[in-house]
């Protein structure tokens, strides 16, 4: 039993501190301006996830607690009072830092007020060729009722002067579409500044044109955001892909949890809407810029990398160099048998995964190919070589998870069109998400079929393989090899596996190994020896293993965490005294990697030092309701590899990193490391890599 057993912290308000951490990256001096920029419409496509999976079960839990008279609805109101106040912060940093010092740099979104005669016709012929066509108002009344408005669709509502004096004014509701462009560059005509405009203004400078002699009593841009989760009873199911597709047309159509507006909305307008949406007061966002922070990351792409003065504006391109360990002119086939090989993405490139694949395909040895895939991205190449495969004869064999949030479609349109050509697709496994990264190759060599494999902590995805920090492992190990086979197996008939000796797969026995692993090095510190656990991920919010972790640390195991977001394991515990210390580190890559590191050093036993990589983070969901795998690493030389690059660093860096303190808030490090320097192990790597 744990002493004094805590309360944790709360999921939501630490996925949301998370987002503030990345919001201070908009407030970086040391990062260019396009940089910042861009990390402030993440904080806002964040946001935006978070109330479209997040909110619904908030407001649920407030109105339950209303309905039976309990006097709780603290969590609500604490979630829906931080949103608030980062949504605020995110558009004060837009409108007083970010924009004036990109004006400053010759970066500027020229509003309305500010154009020059010659803009003001450039835009009117714009708006007339280009926008006026696309928008229709709408007038409600009793033939046109309240349209209905899709999640995260941006709309103007205007309400105009009634044409008889005792009619109520009339309101009009205009979908801005999609297919337009939210940020259009003005021609230059000489001047070396970079301007443009948004759409936004745009339509609001020319909305007397849609309404002829009208009156416009008063306007307002605003913004829906609606539940967008998946909820399917795949035990009612008889087609999967189907029934997907089905739900998935009805996604933009879910309850309403937030309504942005902008600030300058009269009352009335701004009621209206919540009536419109059954929302309540708390979940108005007025914000004092454009609704939609997220859609002006297209400015990023847009503006020049460098000022007039030839100061840098975005990070200079970072070109991962080939993994060290590989050679790139001999077959990993011959290179695998020699020893596994490590790759640390970003600073590594991830075409090597491509080539590895490529390899495999062109083989006429290879005779099979089987792998999962969960998020692709817009990258054909990997696609495209498994297609090759099945036109080779080769047997291809895909896991495809279409239930992986947001990348639903372009999952099951990988399947459809592998499926087409004679692939054999596989949707997972019912009530479980196959989240676990491999690859696996079957190779004729002389009489027996030989195994080869690639696993990863992150996704097949070469896109955020360039933004991802991740570790990724291609083995021959005829032990590690045979045992993805069985997963692969368990996958596509359900056979149970078998006792595994090396890998570790969710929902069986991971959890199970990493509660034993916490519970040995808390013993051994009960029986007078020394125990450490380290381990890195991007959340951690399994119950059962954050209190195993309290119970370690009260009984003297030091335990030093790496989480980049979400956590609910509160370090001011009654007997813990320093023992467990929580860093996130954000910076210019995503933080993604998951490492699992225990050593162990008992009185009467032989010291043990035990390291696994791993698709999972330390979530109920990821240990419970998704399949995941965790591999370990039995290699001295890469062990230390990995943590003198993926663990210790982080450790000292005091340029990226945020510790928990004990007053459950997150502070940033500005003191300097014990090398007597700042440090940051991001531009450290940068710089290790580029001088290879």
């Amino acid at each position: 039993m744990i002493a004094n057993a805590p309360k944790l912290l709360d999921r939501d308000l630490s996925i949301l501190s998370f987002n503030e951490r990345v919001l201070s990256l908009a407030q970086r001096q040391d990062y260019p301006l396009l940089e910042r920029l861009k990390f402030l419409c993440i904080v806002a496509s964040n946001l935006d996830e978070f109330f479209e999976v997040r909110m619904e079960a908030q407001l649920n839990a407030m109105q339950r607690n209303l309905k039976k008279g309990v006097v709780s609805i603290h969590s609500f109101n604490a979630v829906t009072e931080k949103a608030h106040a980062i949504i605020n912060r995110q558009y004060a940093i837009f409108n007083h830092e970010l924009m004036p010092a990109l004006k400053q740099s010759g970066v500027d979104i020229i509003a309305g007020y500010e154009r020059s005669e010659l803009q003001k016709k450039w835009v009117a012929r714009y708006f007339e060729d280009n926008v006026k066509p696309l928008l229709l108002p709408i007038a409600l009344d009793r033939s046109h009722p309240f349209p209905l408005v899709a999640s995260k669709a941006l709309h103007f509502i205007v309400e105009l002067a009634s044409e008889k004096p005792d009619s109520p004014q009339r309101i009009n509701i205009i979908r801005v579409p999609r297919v337009l462009p939210r940020v259009i560059q003005l021609p230059n005509n000489g001047n070396t500044k970079q301007q443009f405009v948004t759409l936004t203004s745009i339509i609001a400078a020319h909305l007397p044109d849609l309404f002829g002699q009208q009156i416009i009593l008063s306007y307002s841009q605003f913004r829906v955001t609606r539940h967008s989760d998946l909820a399917l009873d795949e035990d009612d199911i008889s087609d999967l892909p189907k029934a997907l597709r089905q739900e998935l047309a009805q996604r933009p159509f879910g309850e309403a949890v937030r309504l942005e507006v902008s600030q300058s909305c009269v009352t009335h307008l701004s009621d209206f809407l919540l009536t419109e949406f059954n929302l309540t007061p708390a979940s108005l966002y007025p914000v004092q810029g454009p609704v939609n922070l997220g859609r002006l990351i297209q400015l990023t792409g847009l503006a020049h990398g460098v000022d007039a003065t030839g100061a840098e504006l975005a990070f200079s391109p970072f070109k991962p160099v080939w993994p060290k360990q590989l050679k790139n002119d001999e077959s990993f086939f011959t290179q695998l048998k020699r020893g596994d090989i490590l790759i640390h993405r970003p600073y590594e490139s991830f075409d090597a995964v491509i080539k590895f694949l490529h390899e495999a395909v062109h083989d006429p040895k290879v005779l099979a190919i089987h792998q999962t895939i969960y998020r692709t991205g817009s990258d054909t190449r990997m696609l495209n070589l498994l297609q090759e495969a099945v036109r080779r004869g080769k047997e291809v064999l895909v896991v495809v998870e279409i239930k992986a949030r947001f990348d639903e479609e372009t999952n099951i349109n990988w399947a459809e069109s592998l499926e087409a050509i004679g692939a054999q697709i596989v949707y997972g496994m019912v009530g479980l998400k196959t989240h676990a990264k491999m690859l696996s190759v079957m190779r004729q060599e002389g009489k027996r079929i030989k195994r080869y494999a690639h696993v990863s902590t992150g996704n097949y995805n070469a896109n955020t393989a360039k933004l991802y920090t991740d570790i990724c492992m291609m083995t021959s190990n005829l032990t590690l090899t045979r045992e993805i086979e069985y997963v692969f197996r368990h996958l596509t008939s359900q056979i149970a596996l078998p006792r595994m000796q090396q890998l570790l797969v969710a929902p069986f026995n991971l959890q199970a190994t990493m509660l034993r692993q916490i519970a040995a090095a808390k013993r051994a510190c009960v029986l007078g020896g020394k125990a450490k656990i380290v381990a890195k991920m991007n959340s951690l919010t399994d119950n059962v293993l954050v209190k195993a972790l309290i119970s370690a640390a009260q009984q003297g195991v030091t335990i030093d965490l790496v989480i980049r977001g979400a956590c609910i394991l509160p370090i001011d515990v009654p007997g813990v005294e320093g023992r467990i210390r929580i860093r996130s580190i954000v910076g210019r890559f995503l933080e993604h990697s998951r490492i699992f590191y225990f050593e162990i050093d008992g009185l009467n036993s032989k010291s043990s030092k035990r390291m696994w990589l791993s698709s999972a983070d330390w979530m109920s969901r990821n240990m419970m309701r998704r399949v995941e795998i965790a591999w370990p690493i039995l290699d001295a030389q890469m062990q230390a590899r990995v943590m003198q690059e993926c663990l210790l660093p982080y450790l000292e860096d005091t340029e990226d990193a945020w510790v928990l303190a004990e007053d459950r808030q997150y502070k940033q490090l500005f003191a300097e490391s014990t090398f007597g320097k700042k440090l940051s192990t991001q531009k450290t790597h940068i710089q290790t890599y580029t001088a290879q």
